[in-house]
């Protein structure tokens, strides 16, 4: 049983950064007049509230059994919660109450919680420290481990939600900031954006070998972020 720590320490992570990111778009659309979330029970910090049978609960099961039957340990964490309703007609506390602008902060609310959560998690190393006198080796080694992974989840979600394609939070931000007219076109996208993403992160590396996006998010963006999370925590 030597891989259950590692599975709970990475299921808690995710958990927890999936939770979070889709309470903070309700928490955001209540802030500019949009009762919907409330109304529709998922302000809630109750992980229940926001699952996805396939986001939240297969696709990173198969991860994480898969990396760790390959690899024995987790490299790579990634997943989505049921998306919280929002209507944007309601939004009349956004700025000049437009809509697009209104959807544009809520869907940026999100991978801001995720990226308080990595530095938020990267503080908790040092009371985890002052700790590690008053605890087993092995605890010592969960909790830092712990620590590493919900910065790569926060990381990770709140990066790959910033992708400029809709319906992900960065295709709304993005359709916030363009004029009207390229905004309406470029929502046209939504319903493929599901499609366009599986391709780029299962299809291609495998369609086109060396050809890796995700990968090399992983080996750059994401590991530059997670060394500047160190630094602004007090880690290094």
């Amino acid at each position: 049983m030597t891989w259950l720590p590692e599975f709970l320490a990475a299921a808690l992570a995710s958990i927890l950064a999936i939770t979070l990111h889709e309470a903070a778009h309700g928490y955001a659309a209540l802030a500019l007049g949009d009762p919907t979330a409330r109304q529709a029970g998922r302000l809630s910090l109750n992980p229940i509230r926001h699952i996805d049978p396939v986001g939240t609960i297969l696709l990173p099961a198969v991860l994480v059994v898969g990396q760790l039957l390959t690899l024995g340990r987790i490299e790579f964490m990634f997943g989505w919660a049921k998306p919280v309703p929002v209507n944007a007609l309601l939004l009349w506390r956004s700025p000049r109450r437009s809509p697009r602008l209104g959807m544009a902060l809520v869907a940026a609310a999100g991978p801001l919680m995720n990226f308080f959560l990595a530095w938020a998690s990267g503080l908790l190393a040092h009371p985890a420290g002052e700790l590690a006198g008053s605890l087993s080796p092995d605890s010592v080694a969960w909790v830092y481990r712990f620590i590493g992974l919900s910065i790569l989840a926060n990381l990770v979600l709140g990066m790959f939600n910033l992708l400029p394609i809709p319906p992900l939070d960065g295709g709304r931000i993005m359709a916030g900031l363009l004029p009207a007219p390229l905004a309406w076109r470029f929502m046209q996208l939504e319903r493929w954006g599901i499609l366009i993403v599986m391709l780029g992160v299962f299809v291609l590396p495998r369609a086109a070998p060396g050809v890796d996006p995700v990968g090399w998010a992983l080996r750059h963006v994401v590991a530059a972020a997670f060394q500047a999370v160190l630094w602004a925590s007090g880690n290094v």
